[in-house]
């Protein structure tokens, strides 16, 4: 699998698939359909006319590579989207499912004194992502600033409390909200 760490063209590429499937695919003049898919030819078109030439080829390499898993093809090949980390509204459908009885999350200790105080917020995502182990989570902290810190997140207490979990396609758990009282450092 292509190691997204090296700054070469595919890695910029990536980044920006990542910025347009989640966040902003009006920079290419594209639209998602309630379920995240973009129509490929149009996302091919918008991202050569707007940033740098990509072929069908070339997009194939970077999902296929990619090592988280962020994006998924529809069957027929004609769409695509990403598999989760959306900030705009998007009902990627994800399986309900019982977690295991600990996740994991990693972040910044820059943030522990509000996450303690008020939990897990999406923030501008949709869902809070949680990882299913531990080196996971530290590796997903490491990209924030300042020291790593990973919470162990009581996710089968939650889901007995009535807490909705949900698993995307390359393996993510996710959740709306995880208060303080289900975290520990």
């Amino acid at each position: 699998m292509r190691n997204y760490g090296n700054d070469d063209a595919y890695t910029r590429l990536g980044r920006y698939l990542c910025l347009i499937l989640r966040h902003h695919p009006e920079t290419i003049g594209i639209t998602l359909d309630r379920h995240g898919w973009a129509d490929v030819d149009k996302l091919l078109d918008g991202v050569t006319r707007t940033k740098t030439p990509l072929t069908r080829e070339m997009l194939d390499e970077i999902v296929r590579t990619d090592e988280k898993m962020r994006y998924s093809f529809s069957e027929d090949g004609t769409k695509i989207r990403a598999n989760q980390g959306h900030s705009v509204y998007v009902e990627v459908e994800m399986e309900e499912r019982t977690p295991p009885e600990f996740l994991w999350h990693g972040t910044s200790a820059n943030n522990a004194a509000s996450i303690e105080a008020a939990g897990l917020n999406p923030g501008t995502r949709l869902y809070v992502h949680l990882s299913e182990d531990y080196e996971t989570a530290v590796r997903v902290g490491r990209r924030k600033r300042g020291e790593t810190l990973v919470y162990r997140v009581k996710s089968g207490e939650m889901a007995r409390d009535g807490f909705v979990f949900l698993r995307s396609a390359n393996g993510v758990w996710q959740s709306k909200y995880v208060p303080a009282a289900y975290l520990e450092r």
